[in-house]
Order: structure tokens, then sequence, then C-alpha cells
């Protein structure tokens, strides 16, 4: 079946394809035609998750979900958590932040940290969340070049390696995201297989204007063209 998720990253969308399946295709915002910024300005994880998927569910009508993660770290109180993307600034710049954290927690002994995610899923204008946290300890210098953020500097719990020193298929195992993706997927394929409506729910996106069946969510086989 196909849903929206609310990003056009190429990482996070191979992440959490690779873990729902080929039972699902994903849709992104560009192409819907919507190539604004997704606004994330809420102070907390699940505030910018729940409104990014409320963003693109006012301007399509249809079912999406959308993720936010953070890096908590315990020394430094929880930072950069929900900043964890800007942590050094504006872009999204992951080489910068990764160094600007590693800058902060020079001379600091306890390397604790947190990766955590949140989901927030809109299904027939319900809203549902779904958390994945992984725990682990911050290095002092890269290693890796796998994965994506600040991979390579978080070891996770029970593990010598970087999420940056593991293939794709042993993180998407223990990692944050995967959990919440796992979690949003059990949802997903619990609710009952039906046959499609045949009520069309038209949306206008800037001077795009689609025509898209709505699809009852169901185990995997049902698609919406």
């Amino acid at each position: 079946m196909k849903i929206i998720f609310a990003t056009n990253n190429k990482h996070k969308l191979k992440e959490v394809q690779a873990v729902l399946g080929d039972g699902y295709r994903l849709v992104t915002p560009s192409e819907l035609g919507i190539t604004e910024e997704i606004p994330e300005d809420r102070p907390t994880i699940e505030g910018n998750a729940s409104q990014k998927s409320h963003y693109l569910y006012e301007r399509t009508g249809a079912d999406c979900f959308a993720d936010d993660t953070g890096l908590e770290v315990e020394a430094l109180g929880g930072e950069p958590g929900v900043r964890s993307a800007r942590y050094a600034g504006p872009g999204h710049d992951s080489e910068r932040n990764m160094e600007l954290l590693l800058r902060n927690m020079e001379g600091i002994t306890d390397r604790r940290a947190r990766f955590r995610t949140v989901i927030s899923l809109i299904l027939d204008g319900e809203e549902h969340l779904f958390e994945g946290i992984v725990g682990g300890v911050l290095l002092t210098v890269p290693r890796g070049t796998n994965g994506f953020g600040y991979d390579p500097i978080f070891v996770p719990d029970g593990y010598a390696e970087t999420f940056a020193e593991m293939s794709d298929e042993a993180k998407n195992a223990i990692s944050h995201r995967g959990r919440a993706v796992a979690k949003l997927a059990a949802f997903l394929n619990s609710r009952p297989c039906c046959a499609p409506t045949t009520r069309a729910a038209s949306f206008s996106i800037r001077s795009i204007t689609a025509t898209v069946r709505r699809w009852p969510i169901c185990s995997g086989t049902c698609w919406a063209e």
C-alpha cells in the first residue's frame, strides 16, 4: 500500500522502507508537489513529529506519517535533543553538528547518550504516536562511513561498532528509528484488510491538482494507483 512519509531525506527513506518492507510504498512530499520545507519548530521531538504529520494531512487530506529524532546526551542535560539536526545552526550540516558536539564533550568522561525517534501517524484523521529508543555511548573521534548524522560517534549498548560501521541490516535491527518503525508497521498490519472505497479524495497543492483513491490500511497487498 502507499502512504505519505513527511521526508525527502534519502537516507531516512531507505532506512524506513527497509524496515516496513515491500508491502509499503512510501510517497514523499516532493512527489506530491510539496517542495517547501515542512515546518518543525516545536520545542519537543514529539511536537515536531506531530507538527509535520498534521501539516501534510492538512495539505493532502490523505493518511500520512512523520518522524523526528534527537540525540540526547546525559552530560549535556539532554542536548542536542530536539535541535540535533540544526545543532551547529541552520542547514542540516551533519559534519558541523558532530564537530560541535565533540567539542562540547571535550574532557567529559560521562559519554552516555541515547537516540530517540517519535513517529506521528495520522490515519483517518486520528493521530497515533510510536517511540523508539536506543542507548549507547559517544566516542571522541568518528568511526565508519555508513549511516548519517551522528552515527560515526555513537556506539549502541552491547556493541563494539558505531552505527556508521554497521551494515544497514544490522543497524535497522536495533536502531531507534528501526524500533519506532517496527511499532508503526505492527500497528498498520494489525488493522483488518478491506477493499478500497470508491470515494475519491481530491486535493490541491499549490498549482497542482491531484485525485487519489482513499484505500484503507491493510497488511500489505492493497495498492492505490
